[in-house]
């Protein structure tokens, strides 16, 4: 064997050899489910295709997935009525000589700033304590003009009221105005105290809407709470509303265009919209066929029968090159804390071992040329 036969061999064999552990982005296909052919796997391979994406869509929710409970419109009254710590204002009118309430010069007398208590009263004089919550305000006007007729019998009564805290509700965050806000009825809608708090913030890409009542939070998310009137709940006295950007991720990596955590900018994300999120596969070196979503379940949600996982980690695996397999990854729902892998093509490692090998025979040729 020449001296130049040699050289190439031996750098050949170091070529191949150092091909075993190129560097490259991401893991291929292969490497990543070779354990499932193994007896003893320790995780589920499921290839998804439009065949069982139905049953897979049965299968439970995991990660930081909202099951949003939300209250639908009810429909109340479209009149105020008196809560505990709202101000009500009375005039009075008397044209009597004699009044007990009114003197010569005036046919009115003003009480102003009566605070309705915790239990639901104002303090009248000459009536005593006359309960007015839960009227409207017309029947508690009637109310304290019935009473105060047994001690003035021509006295007419005018009221107003401003309401306090117990017939308001708070927009805490989220709206360009936010702050607390009287309920003009109890008939107030959700959408009309977003709406009188200057909209939701547009920096939000996928808002949540959150009612706070009482020790219960209801959640629902912006877009689905506009897309129906039946959603727009009525609220209720003391009521919070915040407004939140969606925290939900998936992990973006492999041969994509960005590596990163993605939140999701609506409500559901398919696979194939995920692939978009992530500015689609690197053509040079992704493998169109090894579409990987690394997901892991709970131990309660393992099933024997296939209508759930039967191990607690699943790499669902999509073939992007059939139509097949793109419906498929249409209809797949990503979950928060999923990881989506865009695996390496098999022809990327082949291609750079080819480059190798052609650096290491024009090396070769060089040094024989200078060795003779």
């Amino acid at each position: 064997m020449t001296t130049f036969a040699r050289f190439v061999a031996i750098v050949v064999s170091l070529t191949l050899l150092a091909a075993c552990s190129l560097p490259r982005g991401a893991a291929l296909q292969s490497e990543i489910v070779a354990e499932s052919r193994s007896q003893t796997p320790t995780f589920q391979v499921v290839p998804v295709t439009r065949e069982n994406m139905k049953g897979i869509a049965t299968w439970p929710a995991t990660g930081n997935f909202r099951s949003f409970n939300w209250v639908g419109h009810t429909g109340a009254t479209d009149a105020t009525v008196i809560a505990p710590g709202d101000m009500i204002d009375l005039t009075i009118y008397d044209a009597e000589e004699n009044s007990l309430l009114t003197n010569a010069a005036e046919t009115s007398t003003r009480l102003t700033e009566l605070e309705v208590d915790h239990n639901g009263m104002i303090f009248v004089p000459y009536v005593n304590n006359v309960r007015v919550a839960g009227l409207s305000p017309a029947a508690a006007r009637q109310t304290i003009q019935r009473q105060m007729e047994i001690v003035v019998p021509s006295a007419q009564v005018l009221l107003t009221v401003s309401e306090g805290q117990g017939n308001s509700v708070d927009l805490a965050g989220g709206v360009t105005r936010p702050g607390t806000y009287p309920m003009p009825s109890r008939n107030y809608s959700i959408m009309s105290l977003l709406s009188a708090g200057g909209g939701i913030v547009t920096s939000y890409d996928n808002p949540v809407v959150k009612l706070l009542r009482g020790g219960t939070t209801y959640e629902i998310f912006a877009e689905d709470l506009f897309r129906s009137g039946a959603r727009n709940t009525t609220l209720q006295p003391r009521d919070v509303v915040v407004v939140d950007e969606d925290d939900r991720t998936f992990t973006a990596l492999g041969a994509t265009g960005s590596e990163d955590l993605i939140t999701f900018p609506k409500p559901r994300v398919t696979a194939l919209e995920a692939m978009g999120l992530m500015r689609g596969l690197q053509d040079s070196r992704a493998d169109p066929k090894g579409v990987l979503v690394l997901r892991e379940y709970n131990a309660s949600s393992l099933r024997a029968d296939g209508t759930g996982p039967n191990r607690q980690q699943v790499i669902f695996s999509f073939d992007l090159t059939s139509a097949d397999g793109l419906f498929a990854a249409k209809q797949f729902n990503i979950y928060p804390d999923d990881t989506v892998l865009a695996t390496e093509s098999p022809v990327t490692a082949a291609q750079t071992i080819f480059g190798l090998f052609g650096t290491a025979l024009g090396v070769g040729r060089q040094a024989s040329i200078v060795a003779q």
